[in-house]
């Protein structure tokens, strides 16, 4: 078995041996999952996949985004989904962040569909890339921030929480002004969140830019101003 199917079949057995029956329909309801859970919670999950990453090692790139897509298309159970996520930004495989896997990551975020896999993709996975590699990286935000898929928006709009002073503030404004005018919650939820994270490094800025956007919705601007009050 190579290493790829053995750290899938490994992730699998695992998470049966964890399984939770109470609390597995108790986990899909509460995050309205189509998909059943095993009812295993992130502190035994990230326990195992500590051991699993650790013991099966991929040996290249290509088997690295085989196994990550096969572990996410296959899925029966929403844990492994995150058991995905979680082996695509493993610090072994830290060398082959770059903007060749956005392809691979556009597919979890679109298929994905839901905040818990779209923010730790676009958060902790694109949001680094594009950090290293602005010139490639930003040019697909502009596309997806107006793209037809409302979660290729929010990432757009959230990629950059976390950056602290490396934030491209034209990219996010750009990416908020795209989006002022949509209803959706996790639209207007993502620009407040973005704009309250960024008022950690750079309040006057938020507050000016909330100033001079009345069309924010007010869900948008609560978030926004939270801690700047």
């Amino acid at each position: 078995m190579d290493a790829g199917k053995a750290l899938i079949t490994a992730v699998r057995t695992g998470l049966a041996e964890l399984a939770d029956p109470v609390k597995a329909p108790e986990m899909q309801a509460y995050m309205k999952s189509a998909m059943p859970f095993r009812g295993v919670p992130k502190p035994p999950r990230g326990k195992l996949m500590k051991t699993v990453l650790a013991k099966y090692v991929l040996p290249d790139r290509v088997t690295y985004t085989e196994t990550v897509l096969a572990l996410w298309r296959q899925a029966e159970y929403r844990e492994e989904r995150y058991a995905a996520i979680d082996l695509s930004g493993h610090r072994a495989y830290r060398q082959w962040q770059d903007p060749e896997l956005l392809d691979m990551y556009d597919e979890l975020i679109v298929t994905g569909a839901w905040w818990d896999h779209v923010d730790e993709v676009a958060i902790r996975r694109v949001g680094p890339i594009l950090r290293e590699h602005r010139a490639a990286v930003t040019p697909v935000l502009r596309r997806w921030m107006t793209d037809a898929d409302r979660w290729r928006r929010r990432t757009a709009v959230i990629c950059q929480v976390s950056a602290k002073g490396e934030v491209d503030q034209k990219l996010l404004a750009d990416a908020i002004e795209a989006n002022l005018d949509d209803r959706d919650f996790f639209l207007r939820k993502g620009i407040g969140w973005a704009l309250r994270d960024h008022a950690r490094a750079e309040p006057e800025w938020v507050r000016a830019f909330v100033r001079a956007h009345p069309g924010l919705s007010p869900l948008s601007a609560r978030e926004a101003t939270k801690h700047l009050r």
